[in-house]
């Protein structure tokens, strides 16, 4: 199993194109897999000056600064775009960028942003209803010759449509054990959990549940990628990993006891801010439970250190 690691930005976080650009640069010169960027308009109501650039916009001008890292969405808010909308600009992407688009969607969330940008808040049943919906009507566009589908929320006719993506890694984004899993099973190349502090029996419940729906449509659950959105810290000095803990721990309003059993729990080796041995411990861990993809989230003071400690101190040493 090959494991891969992308980096991600919280476009809401505040990076202008020039930090943008710069990290999508480094991510490919470090030999990352991927570069990927949430999808959010603002992060909070004090955000008049903080930028938040649009998402597939960013991958596309990504693409034209790199030849090689695959780019995508973590993840696309479903209900900003129409589907077939959503369906073309993400061919387009995969055209420009000769096949490296990656697909990642989820049901939305942020009502701040639905209200401020007025778009309508359905409730959580019709916000995955809608993204059932959205699925079919992107595969469909996809790859049929000409696509209909007829749901409650949207709709395609006899719609054609080209071009037609190179069979993009379809991902979607969240833990719901109940719809989100379920529509992993039935439609998506990978899940994505996120995990920064979860418990191991978190990741067990969610998987297990996985495994459950694959069941239940007859499809075998080691088909279902697993990948985990994640943030990571690593240095080779002890006394550095100790004031980041604690630092981290001051800023969560946590006491430096409590973060190190969150960080350290002990039915799981390594951690995720630590040493390279203990990063490489805890990913090794976590493969053994399926997992091969991480996507590292840069922090919100908009620090890049990540991308190169991470590469050399553990990528390169463990995983290449």
């Amino acid at each position: 199993m090959t494991t891969k690691f992308a980096i991600q930005i919280e476009n809401q976080f505040g990076y202008n194109w020039n930090q943008t650009k710069k990290i999508i640069e480094e991510t490919e010169k470090y030999g990352y897999h991927s570069f990927y960027i949430c999808d959010h308009f603002l992060l909070d109501k004090k955000s008049e000056e903080r930028h938040s650039l649009e998402s597939w916009s960013v991958l596309t001008a990504g693409a034209m600064i790199t030849n090689r890292i695959k780019l995508g969405t973590l993840v696309s808010g479903n209900n900003y775009r129409n589907p077939a909308l959503l369906a073309k600009i993400a061919a387009t992407l995969d055209m420009i960028s000769n096949g490296r688009m990656e697909f990642g969607i989820g049901a939305g969330w942020k009502e701040i942003e639905y209200e401020m940008y007025g778009y309508d808040f359905p409730s959580v049943k019709d916000r995955f209803d809608m993204l059932e919906e959205t699925i079919h009507i992107v595969k469909a566009l996809w790859s049929e010759p000409r696509a209909t589908y007829q749901g409650k929320h949207f709709r395609v006719k006899d719609a054609v449509f080209s071009p037609k993506p190179n069979k993009p890694l379809f991902l979607i984004g969240g833990g719901g054990e109940k719809r989100t899993l379920k529509l992993v099973a039935e439609h998506a190349d990978y899940t994505n959990l996120f995990g920064f502090t979860f418990p191991l029996k978190v990741f067990q419940k969610k998987l297990n549940a996985l495994k459950g729906h694959c069941e239940a449509i007859g499809r075998d659950y080691d088909s279902v990628g697993k990948s985990l959105f994640t943030s990571t810290w690593v240095s080779e000095s002890q006394d550095e990993v100790d004031a980041k803990i604690k630092s981290t721990a001051e800023s969560t309003g946590k006491t430096e006891e409590e973060m190190r059993k969150l960080l350290y729990p002990t039915d799981m080796p390594g951690g995720w801010i630590g040493t390279p041995e203990q990063l490489r411990d805890r990913i090794e861990f976590m493969n053994g439970l399926g997992f091969d993809y991480y996507h590292f989230q840069l922090p919100i003071d908009l620090s890049t250190d990540l991308i190169e400690n991470f590469a050399t101190l553990v990528r390169n040493k463990y995983f290449k």
